[in-house]
This record gives structure tokens, C-alpha cells and sequence, in this order.
């Protein structure tokens, strides 16, 4: 969002927008489960090989409604599976020597893709977060719930304009919400467009990667 602006209402879509999402959600999820199902093998086996644990890390988000559901990401640190919350830092020692790596470039987030089949999540939307992170901030943010009024994606507005990682202070958080506000005004079929192909090409999507 750009600073000082305010976003009052979001956009709602056009009454044939939800199942055209949803389709697009779809058929996008399994042809991308299909180009990057090698790439999927290898980074599965160097996760095995790095550091001892499951493959896949699993942890529960509030989705659309702030109905909860278990999201899937590539395991990148050595005790992620903790019950205990613990918010990733620049230079965790958690975090593996493949991990790093998959943080950096995004590809920790692939597993999602199956979380979009499922109906959980969309490619595009603002990314839920923990839920010990949304109890933290929701009473310190304005309209913080308002971010889970659609399906939470695996990208989105506010992470191909950079505010990503870490979010230690309440400034980055209301900077994180306010662009998750901003694409619910904005969103389309275009911007989703947009979106993605920034998530790719835009250096600042891999800004505060880490």
C-alpha cells in the first residue's frame, strides 16, 4: 500500500469470480505439481539427506472465515515440528543448510500447492500466518482480521513488494496487512496475474528472504 493511504472498503468480485479463481486456483496447482514434480523429488531427498526429521512440515493457519486448517511446507528447520511457537530470525541456528537455501529462493512454500487443491488456500491472497502470530498483532493492527475475509495464497501482494520474513516489530506488520488490504481492494484476475509473475521475476519478492 502506498504510505499514507488507506484502503476503507475491499472491491468485492464480480459474482462469477470466485469459481473462475477457483478453477484457475486448480488447473494452475496441478500443472505446476507437474513442471516441478522432479524438482519436488530432489528437494525432498537433499531434506533427508541435510538433517534428520519428516520431509514436509505441517502447522495450523486460520484460512477464509478464520477457519483453521494445516498448512504443508517443505521442512527447513531442525525442530519445527515444536509445539512451541518460535518466530524464524536472520541466522536461526534452526534453520538447515538446505533450508537456508529453500527459504531464499521460495521453494519451501511448494508443498502448498496441495493445500490449493484442497481448497485451503489460493496461489494468490494474503499468506496466513501462524496462529500464535495472528493473536499477537490482531489487537495492535487496524482491520487485521479483514485479511481473512478470502482464501489466504502462497503469494501475494505484500511479499512480491517485500515485506516477507520476519515481522518483529508492529511497523512491519501493519506495512504486511496493509498491502494484504490493498489486494483485496485491487484484486482480479489481472492483478492475480501480476502477482504470480512477480513472485518469479521481481527481485523485491526475494527481498528479507532468509
Amino acid at each position: 500500500m502506498r504510505t499514507g493511504h488507506t484502503v476503507e472498503y475491499a472491491r468485492p468480485l464480480p459474482r462469477s469470480s470466485p469459481i473462475a479463481k477457483r478453477a484457475f486456483d486448480i488447473v494452475g496447482a496441478l500443472l505446476a505439481l507437474v513442471v516441478f514434480a522432479p524438482l519436488l523429488a530432489l528437494v525432498a531427498i537433499a531434506i533427508r539427506i541435510d538433517s534428520t526429521g519428516p520431509v514436509f512440515y505441517r502447522q495450523e493457519r486460520y484460512g477464509v472465515g478464520r477457519t483453521r486448517f494445516c498448512i504443508y511446507k517443505f521442512r527447513t528447520m531442525r525442530d519445527e515440528n515444536n509445539d512451541e511457537f518460535r518466530q524464524a530470525m536472520r541466522d536461526d541456528e534452526r534453520i538447515t543448510r538446505v533450508g537456508r537455501i529453500l527459504r531464499r529462493v521460495n521453494l519451501d512454500e511448494l508443498p502448498q500447492l496441495l493445500n490449493v487443491l484442497l481448497g485451503d488456500m489460493s496461489l494468490v491472497g494474503p499468506r496466513p500466518h501462524p496462529v500464535a502470530l495472528d493473536e499477537q498483532f490482531a489487537p495492535r493492527v487496524d482491520r487485521y482480521w479483514d485479511r481473512y475475509d478470502t482464501l489466504p495464497g502462497i503469494t501475494g501482494w505484500a511479499q512480491v513488494k517485500g515485506f516477507r520474513g520476519e515481522t518483529d516489530t508492529l511497523e512491519k506488520m501493519k506495512h504486511r496487512v496493509a498491502h494484504d488490504l490493498e489486494y483485496l481492494q485491487r484484486r482480479s484476475f489481472w492483478f492475480d496475474i501480476r502477482i504470480l509473475l512477480m513472485t518469479l521475476f521481481a527481485a523485491s519478492a526475494y527481498r528479507n528472504a532468509f
